[in-house]
């Protein structure tokens, strides 16, 4: 997923570094725990709630490189990471802003991978049946997500396009 933000990468990069705060702007996520200062080894609890499940996803900051890029991997339960980018882009400012930039999160897993005893699902409730419910609330989530975010960097609400990608390398 990506948006551009009018902001430069610097201030960009400060935000994504506190993660505990993302809490503040999702209906899902409940609670994040860190033990770190966002560095790499930084390891994150993310306690998520919806319907009838919770579960905590463990993450860890593998690499960084401010203030372009936080690289992360999930460290039980799926095989899975990403990386936050923040790549400047003068061009996409409107004329009221002076500068703009692309941030893309990007998630990389193995479906595969994930553990299904690792949420105390229903009785006759299948993982393939979550996922499938999930999918489009993840989509809606993102987007409020982002729109809030991006309303407290720049200071101001305004509707912003939310692009998902196939692959990384899209834009």
């Amino acid at each position: 997923m990506s948006t551009d933000v009018y902001l430069p990468p610097e201030e960009i990069y400060e935000f994504l570094e506190d993660f505990p705060g993302y809490a503040d702007y999702s209906k899902y996520l409940k609670e994040v725990r860190s033990d770190g200062t966002g560095e790499e080894g930084t390891r994150y609890d993310l306690e998520f709630a919806w319907w009838k499940l919770n579960y905590t996803a463990r993450s860890e900051v593998t690499d960084t490189d401010p203030p372009e890029r936080i690289d992360w991997r999930i460290v039980k339960d799926v095989d899975a990471g990403g990386y936050w980018q923040v790549e400047p882009r003068p061009e996409a400012a409107p004329p009221d802003r002076e500068t703009a930039s692309r941030v893309r999160f990007v998630v990389e897993f193995d479906p595969d991978s994930a553990n299904a005893g690792a949420l105390d699902l229903p009785a006759l409730v299948s993982i393939g049946w979550v996922i499938d419910k999930i999918r489009p609330k993840v989509l809606e989530e993102a987007e409020r997500v982002v729109e809030r975010i991006v309303a407290d960097l720049e200071g101001e609400r305004r509707d912003v396009e939310l692009r998902v990608h196939e692959q990384p390398s899209s834009v």
